[in-house]
């Protein structure tokens, strides 16, 4: 169970970098202050694409590459900062900006998600030895993350923002900024709050995700079969957990920001090469079953389910390689403390062995069906 646990943590560590990065190094104008998530966001929720169309983006991105570089030389990039929960909410809490964050994401265009992938894997390969990207590599993934915004709905844009907002403490924006050039910072905000506008003008409308064709009928319903084995199997062990504890909002323990960028690195490029179709669907299993979970942050096992099956056919739309290329990633980095600890911790016997065997053969199911 340790790489679930170390990608939640990682995740949670990804929103927190993004709404720092991007937003909380300057305090925002008390007048329509809410537009200016929306870079912040687009990093956290997804990934960005540069098409040939909306030069407008573009050109914006172009302007605030030019504005923020300076600044962005100024940042520690490798800092384990960005892994740090930025702020004192409890985990039930960060579940709601989660799934605002979801739901967002959800009506992103599936094409310029692909396409975003790829963005940011060429960015991360362009990082020097202090985690900064190249100027060329700024531009392409702001201008990415730009398009995505502009893809959604601005009420789903504002949700987004509104919860964070409620969730990253006050005293964030004050810490970042003495890390800095102020000058820089200020300047950076600038050209974002520009960019913004831009952004909010330049409506793209999302196109209709078309019917999967990587996997036929016939694999999906096998994944699905065997996805409805592993949650009977292992719905004991998921209720015995805690899932409300702070223990899923912490970084890996002794895993680098460089590290951590790596295996980031890895489940994009993972991430680029899954059907478009079936990641909508995820979202929404996602969604639904965050809408019903208990106290204990415990969804239904309806829920459940459909959450796996979920995940076992957009792990079967990708080329095994790159699954095994996150997995090993993740054993590589991931110290054998963390899985000593979660089965300390949460282990109720049976139910943790019955529900890794279950995994394991759910694996299998998922492996035949695979492109």
């Amino acid at each position: 169970m340790a790489p679930r646990n170390g990608a939640k943590a990682l995740a949670l560590g990804a929103v927190g970098a993004a709404i720092f990065n991007q937003c909380t190094f300057v305090p925002g104008p008390k007048v329509s202050r809410a537009p200016v998530a929306a870079a912040a966001v687009g990093t956290a929720a997804t990934l960005g694409a540069a098409p040939a169309f909306a030069d407008s983006i573009g050109d914006a991105s172009s302007k605030l590459t030019e504005a923020a570089y300076p600044f962005f030389k100024d940042v520690d990039w490798f800092s384990n900062l960005y892994l740090v929960k930025p702020g004192s909410a409890p985990a039930t809490e960060w579940v709601k900006g989660i799934d605002k964050l979801i739901v967002m994401g959800s009506h992103m265009d599936g094409t310029l998600l692909q396409k975003a992938a790829t963005a940011h894997h060429n960015a991360i390969s362009s990082c020097d030895g202090n985690g900064l990207i190249t100027k060329s590599a700024l531009t392409d993934v702001d201008a990415a993350i730009g398009r995505l915004i502009a893809s959604v709905p601005e009420s789903e844009v504002m949700d987004v923002y509104n919860t964070f907002s409620g969730l990253v403490s006050p005293d964030v924006p004050k810490y970042l900024m003495s890390t800095v050039m102020e000058e820089d910072a200020k300047k950076a905000y600038e050209g974002f709050l520009s960019f913004k506008d831009t952004v909010k003008n330049s409506p793209i409308s999302s196109s209709t995700v078309a019917v999967s064709s990587k996997l036929s009928p016939a694999k999906l319903d096998a994944v699905g079969a065997a996805a409805g084995k592993l949650s009977s199997a292992s719905y004991p062990f998921i209720k015995d957990v805690d899932w409300t504890s702070d223990l899923f909002l912490k970084p890996l323990p002794g895993v680098s920001g460089k590290a951590a960028l790596e295996l980031t690195d890895k489940m994009i490029v993972m991430g680029a090469s899954m059907d478009p179709k079936l990641l909508k669907e995820a979202a929404e299993a996602h969604h639904k079953a965050i809408g019903s979970i208990d106290a204990k942050g415990v969804t239904s096992a309806a829920d459940y389910e459909a959450v796996n099956a979920a995940l076992g056919k957009l792990i079967a739309s990708v080329p095994k390689s790159q699954v095994m290329d996150v997995y090993n990633a993740f054993a590589k980095i991931v110290p054998p403390v963390v899985g000593n600890f979660n089965y300390a911790t949460f282990n109720k016997g049976a139910d943790a062995i019955a529900a890794h065997k279950a995994l394991i053969t759910f694996s299998d199911a998922v492996k035949a069906a695979q492109v």
